[in-house]
């Protein structure tokens, strides 16, 4: 990764990490800062923490409690959501701005305080306002509790990869210009692998910046994947070697083998990669994934496999990464993951259901009179494009107080229509801050349903506050009466972000047993910033233990 000499306050404590104890309390400083980097031969000031792109790793085990303290040294307003943690009645740690805190103004700074219980592997943090992410983001590494071995054989180093993309241009800059302009922003310039966009055509510039990674042959790793991309889902492939995947999104799997990795933004995947190939340098890859007529970065990524003994000048040996428009590779990913459902790793998928939910999510087209064309791209859920508030949406509902938002969101579309057919209605939406209200310990099915009403998609969707069990996918209409007979609910994959196919549905099943307000939307963030998310209020339960924790005294004022 690269790491630029700063005034840093990050205090690392993976050298200290073979002496953890269980259930320990570990501290951390993040300062957001701007630093110089220098990619696709051109240099720019980003938005970095403790000036690391990608940013500090946090280790921890299973049960510890974090305390991060962020403090914002840049102009942005900031916050950070730790993408996968349940946040247990500590919504107010969560991070999304204006949803569960407001965000932290330049010159101050907020504690987050909270616990991964009953959570191990790999997650990611990142900023959640704006398009900050796309450099201020990072892993967290939860290992299981102190004698506790992984349910797959143990192995001899973990090697952390985490993918992101790159613009040449300040994306905040990018963002609003697509905002005012009512267009679609400009695509990434590349994609990155551990920060490196590897070594580009010669007509692009001379860079051969590229990350590597030095394995000895026999030996097994445990490769921690992440995918930090702000709007591509993205394969990965190395040359020759094939991989045994055994986690995702910090849930254990039944373990498989495959040569080609699939993952969205937001997602990660733990593999075992055991290098049985000759001796020698083998290309590593990432390229996106789009099979419909959107634009997308089609710069293939690219980083390297080194054996270790590996003569300097050795030949490469190359891989051609899927095509584009691989459907096919999806979903053969995609249905070969299940939950390990084990004693000790139980799928409990509910099957009783108090909440049938059916989302309609998709992209229009609303009047926007100081835009260039007088219209403005937006996105929906049931045709809401979610206006963000003023205040946060927690708080609000802490304190009761009203205006902020109104619980009336649709649970199935006002309207319903051919939602994968030629539409023929108005591609208008309607604005509100409305959210879904649940009772304690509710269980919830929500049936995602893609839309062709500008051009279908595929849709990563991330649920904050909960994982949830993926128990059906399928292309086109969701058929009510027939689906729901070859739902998979024994051993379905659990996770926090899951891909709703182009022009096609996937339902996810949850228990609303964690109170608060949690965020439901798509994690491209292009889709986020046009209005495609939501809210679940969830109300506390009966006893104390089931009820939301009082908010901290430096909560962030909007």
């Amino acid at each position: 990764m690269v790491d630029f000499s700063l005034s840093l306050t990050f205090i690392l404590l993976f050298s200290l990490f073979p002496a953890f104890v269980q259930s320990a309390t570990r501290h951390y400083n993040f300062t957001v800062v701007m630093q110089n980097f220098t990619k696709l031969c051109s240099t720019k000031s980003i938005v970095t923490v403790n000036g690391k792109f990608p940013g500090p790793t946090i280790y921890a085990r299973e049960d510890d409690t974090l305390n991060i303290r962020v403090i914002n040294n840049v102009q942005y307003n900031v916050s950070i959501h730790w993408h996968g943690v349940k946040q247990l009645r500590t919504g107010w740690a969560d991070g999304p701005a204006y949803i569960t805190q407001c965000p932290i103004q330049p010159g101050q700074s907020y504690l987050y305080n909270f616990s991964l219980t009953g959570q191990r592997g790999t997650l990611l943090w990142h900023a959640h306002i704006s398009w900050l992410r796309t450099t201020v983001h990072g892993a967290i590494i939860i290992l299981p509790k102190k004698g506790i071995p992984y349910p797959f054989p143990k192995p001899h180093k973990d090697k952390l990869i985490v993918l992101g993309e790159w613009w040449k241009t300040d994306t905040e800059a990018v963002i609003n210009q697509a905002m005012t302009t009512g267009m679609p922003p400009n695509i990434s310039d590349s994609h990155t692998i551990n920060g490196y966009p590897g070594p580009l055509p010669a007509s692009a510039c001379t860079s051969d910046q590229a990350y590597t990674i030095h394995v000895e042959k026999g030996k097994t790793y445990l490769i921690r994947l992440v995918n930090a991309a702000v709007n591509d889902e993205l394969f990965f492939k190395i040359a020759g070697h094939n991989f045994t995947v055994v986690e995702v999104d910090a849930c254990y799997t039944k373990p498989f083998t495959t040569d080609t990795i699939f993952v969205g933004p937001g997602q990660t995947t733990n593999f075992l990669l055991t290098p049985n190939q000759p001796t020698g340098k083998y290309l590593i890859a990432i390229s996106p994934f789009m099979d419909t007529i959107v634009a997308v970065d089609n710069v293939t990524g690219i980083a390297f496999l080194r054996y270790k003994e590996t003569a300097q000048f050795s030949p490469l040996l190359l891989t051609s990464p899927p095509a584009i428009n691989s459907t096919s590779s999806t979903s053969k990913f995609l249905d070969n993951l299940r939950s390990l459902n084990s004693r000790s790793y139980p799928a409990n998928v509910p099957l009783q259901i108090d909440h049938s939910l059916l989302f309609a999510i998709g992209v229009g087209i609303n009047s926007c009179p100081t835009c260039m064309n007088g219209s403005r791209t937006v996105a929906d859920i049931n045709n809401v494009s979610f206006v963000m508030p003023n205040r946060a949406l927690l708080e609000a509902h802490y304190y009761n107080i009203s205006g902020v938002f109104t619980d009336d969101f649709p649970g199935n579309p006002p309207t319903p229509f051919n939602y994968t057919g030629n539409f023929t209605g108005s591609m208008a939406t309607k604005n509100g801050t409305r959210v879904y209200r649940l009772g304690f310990n509710d269980t919830v099915q929500v049936v995602l349903q893609g839309t062709g009403i500008l051009a279908p998609e595929s849709h990563p969707f991330h649920l904050h506050g909960a994982n949830f069990f993926t128990v059906g996918r399928g292309i086109g209409n969701y058929d009510p009466v027939n689906d729901p007979k070859k739902f998979n609910l024994v051993d379905p994959v659990e996770r926090n972000t899951q891909s709703v196919p182009t022009a096609g549905w996937t339902a996810i099943r949850f228990r609303a047993d964690n109170p608060g307000v949690w965020f439901l939307h798509c994690h491209l963030e292009v889709h986020t910033s046009w209005g495609l998310k939501m809210a679940f209020v969830v109300d506390n339960g009966k006893s104390p233990n089931q009820s939301m924790l009082p908010p901290p005294s430096d909560l962030p004022k909007c």
